[in-house]
This record gives structure tokens, C-alpha cells and sequence, in this order.
């Protein structure tokens, strides 16, 4: 039998509406002996069962696995790993001929807080970001290979720089099933390296794949300059889009490493592309009225709610610093992935941009994150991507 967290009277509201988090400030008092991880029941002030979920130290309490007073075993993570893959194959990204990478779960946009897991070929990375996830990582693992079937045949565990360090697990990434030295994955049609050892993330950046493919479709004839270029995704569907030619900037040495990688395994020999470890601001500065096609897709400025301040100012700078040098008749393909800056918060620092330049600048598209990256209706803070695609006169 689990233990139970008991609630202050009159905070269970948003546990009525079903929202995924119990927050610290709600907590009236716990069961001796509960342990960071374990899985506990919510009970509200009245003495009726609320939710079931992995206890936390910290803002957040309790991540919320069901509103059902239920056991969290095999069975559990069968299920809810068979309804996040009946929904990949559902839309066309599982068992897709042409794409063998797509995000398998997303946390809770799947109804599985603190879990993310993501699909490269027959490797399958799995990243925690609460202990309550890593203590039932091989149970996990073990309904994710029953689950997944013939589809995958090795799982990766990658969550030494996403579980909370004051918990002190002394995690090492590695191997949790099989083990492979393939790390070549395909998203539509187009192959790249995955290094999900020491990689961001989980390797790559697959909620932009959608985007990759609009920007395909403006790239013809175009001289494009793919900022905080990672591993080069924007770069070589800008390439097969029929680019004149493809600049690629990041500081990381190993990132600009891995796009010359990536780029010459699906374009050998093509000579259209440049690669350059160096500053954004640096590089931009040096490279005035060359692009007609920029992409800026920054790290995450603000990964909470206190650098916020800061991180407006930084997506301000870096979209007037493009505002400035782009070309005449250009398309500015800008993003910002942190979760505390919203909608709104981004579209105003475009905007704060945009009027400093004293350019003329039209939305063509507003973009989000894809699919395989869901929001969870009762869960509004899993909308963490924002782009907009703009037309410069």
C-alpha cells in the first residue's frame, strides 16, 4: 500500500481539473518515511482519494501519474506506452518508411510526467527528469521493449544532466537494453548522426522537424545562414530545398563537427556548404547583407521563470542583430524553446526587434512544436516551442 501526501483544504481546484502537479505550497502534511521517488496517493483535506504519483522534493510535490487510485506496476507502463505509440502510428511518424525518428513520449503530453522518451532507428533514448522516473527506469525499459516490439532492439539511458543533482543518484548514461554503435537515424528521407551520448537533449532536436520541412520549401535559390545550427538540421534540408548556398554557426566545435558530418552524408562533395564554430553576435556582426534566409534557433534563454527578464532581452537582440543584416525581400525563420517565455512574451520581443530596425515586417507563419511533441489539454505549460517565420522588406 502507498503511502499518502495530504492536502490544505480548498487546493485541490486544479487536481479537479485534472492538471498533472501538485505544488509544495499545497501540501498540508505527509506520511513518516516518504522518500524522494516513491510513489505516494494525493489526498484532499476531506479524506477522499485525488491522484497517485511520484513524490519530489522541491516546487513541485507530486508529478500526477493517474486520477485513479490504482497500482503503478508493468501493466500501468504498458499502457500508457501503448497509447503514446497507437498515437505516433495514428499520425504517420511510427512505422513510417521514410521517417524512423519521432518523440515516443512527452512527459505529460502523454500522461507520463517526468518521461521522455525518443526514437532514433532501432534505438530508443530514454531521459528522467524526476526521480520518480529513474527508480522505475528498468521497469519502464522492460514494457518499453515488450511494447515496442520488432521496432527497436537497444535502449539508451540518458539522464545524468536531467534529474535534479541535489538528489545525488550519481547517475551514468548507458545502455539499459542491448547496446549498438549505429547512430544513424532518418527524418524524412534525409539521414543524420545522433549523439545521444553526449549530445543536447537526446541527440537532436526532433520537435523542429515540421519546421525543417517549411523551411525546405523556402530555401530554392536562396543564400541561407543557419544560426545555433546544432548538428545542421536546418542546414541540409535548406540544402536539398536548393540553396545557393548554406553557412552553419554554433560555438560548440563537436556540434560543428557532427553538421559536416551530416551534411556530406547526404550531399558528398556538395560545396554549398560552410560550417563556423564561432559566437553568434560575433559571426552576425562580421556578416552584414549576405543572407536572404536566416534561421535563429537559440538554447532555451530562460529555463525559469526568474531569468525571464533576461531572456527577453537576449531574443530582442539576436532578432535585431538578424533584422539588421538580412537582406531585402528575406525570411527570418526565428524560434525561442523556453517553456516560461510565452506566445506572447516572444512575438512582443520580435516586435521590440522589428521596430528598433525600423524595418517592414510581415508574419507568414506562426509555428509550434509537432505532433510527437503533445500538449496535454489540462497541462498548458507543455506548450514550450515558438516560432515565427517572417517576411522582410
Amino acid at each position: 500500500m502507498y503511502k499518502n501526501i495530504y492536502l490544505k483544504k480548498g487546493r485541490e481546484a486544479s487536481l479537479d481539473r485534472f492538471h498533472p502537479w501538485v505544488f509544495s505550497g499545497a501540501v498540508h502534511h505527509v506520511d513518516e518515511g516518504i522518500s524522494e521517488g516513491d510513489i505516494v496517493r494525493v489526498i484532499k483535506a476531506d479524506g477522499k482519494f485525488i491522484a497517485v504519483g511520484h513524490f519530489q522534493i522541491g516546487s513541485i510535490s507530486v508529478r500526477v501519474l493517474s486520477f485513479r487510485d490504482i497500482t503503478i506496476d508493468n501493466a500501468f507502463w504498458r499502457s500508457r506506452l501503448e497509447s503514446a505509440l497507437n498515437m505516433r502510428i495514428a499520425v504517420h511518424l511510427a512505422d513510417n518508411p521514410h521517417n524512423n525518428t519521432y518523440r515516443l513520449v512527452h512527459g505529460e503530453g502523454d500522461n507520463i510526467p517526468g518521461l521522455v522518451i525518443d526514437c532514433y532507428g532501432k534505438t530508443a533514448v530514454m531521459q528522467a527528469h524526476s526521480v520518480g522516473i529513474h527508480v522505475c527506469r528498468k521497469e519502464i525499459a522492460e514494457a518499453l521493449v515488450d511494447v515496442m516490439g520488432s521496432r527497436i532492439e537497444n535502449v539508451f539511458y540518458k539522464s545524468e544532466t536531467t534529474l535534479p543533482f541535489k538528489a545525488d543518484l550519481g547517475q551514468e548514461n548507458g545502455f539499459i537494453y542491448g547496446g549498438s554503435a549505429d547512430n544513424i537515424a532518418v527524418e524524412n528521407g534525409l539521414k543524420f548522426h545522433v549523439d545521444w551520448l553526449k549530445g543536447q537533449k537526446t541527440g537532436f532536436f526532433i520537435d523542429q522537424r515540421e519546421n525543417r520541412s517549411l523551411l525546405e520549401s523556402y530555401a530554392k535559390d536562396r543564400s541561407v545562414l543557419n544560426m545555433f545550427c546544432y548538428t545542421g538540421g536546418f542546414s541540409f534540408y535548406a540544402m536539398r530545398g536548393g540553396a545557393r548556398l548554406v553557412h552553419s554557426v554554433d560555438s560548440s566545435e563537436k556540434a560543428i563537427e557532427l553538421t559536416k558530418e551530416n551534411v556530406e552524408m547526404n550531399f558528398p562533395g556538395d560545396t554549398r556548404h560552410q560550417a563556423f564554430c564561432e559566437d553568434a553576435f560575433k559571426f552576425m556582426d562580421d556578416n552584414d547583407d549576405k543572407y536572404d534566409l536566416i534561421i535563429l534557433d537559440p538554447p532555451a534563454f530562460a529555463k525559469h521563470r526568474a531569468a525571464l527578464r533576461n531572456a527577453l532581452r537576449g531574443y530582442t537582440r539576436i532578432n535585431v542583430k538578424a533584422f539588421e543584416r538580412i537582406k531585402k525581400g528575406g525570411i527570418l525563420f526565428t524560434f525561442s524553446c523556453s517553456q516560461v517565455v510565452t506566445k506572447d512574451d516572444f512575438r512582443n520581443a520580435v516586435f521590440t526587434a522589428a521596430a528598433t530596425t525600423g524595418r517592414k515586417v510581415r508574419i507568414l507563419h506562426q509555428l509550434h512544436q509537432p505532433a510527437d511533441h503533445p500538449i496535454n489539454i489540462y497541462h498548458p505549460e507543455g506548450e514550450y516551442l515558438k516560432g515565427l517565420v517572417l517576411y522582410v522588406e
